[in-house]
């Protein structure tokens, strides 16, 4: 990870059952989308568990707070959000961490 890469943020996704596939899709392009077009997106991991299928992390990391706030207006972000919406078995679980 870059030494500017200072915003960390772990989202927690808690799926119905079924979904890690066409979840796993979804989150692979937004990943790769923002890893390509946001210079302040640092890292996008796209992490599961062989103990829990209904169970998705996040774990990105950008420049700064600014950074991921752009994020959240890109083209691929919405898109995103409206298709795994469907797809939760809750609201997402989303924390944010400084890196120290």
């Amino acid at each position: 990870m870059s030494e500017t890469a200072r915003f960390i943020v772990i989202a927690e996704f808690r799926l119905k059952e079924g979904q890690q596939a066409a979840f796993l899709s979804h989150a692979h392009e937004d990943a790769s989308a923002s890893l390509a077009n946001e210079p302040g997106c640092h890292q996008f991991d796209v992490l599961t568990t062989p103990d829990d299928d209904c169970l998705v992390v996040l774990h990105e990391a950008y420049t700064d707070r600014a950074a991921f706030d752009t994020h959240t207006q890109m083209p691929h972000y919405a898109p995103f959000k409206d298709a795994t919406g469907p797809m939760l078995a809750a609201p997402p679980t989303v924390r944010f961490f400084e890196r120290n």
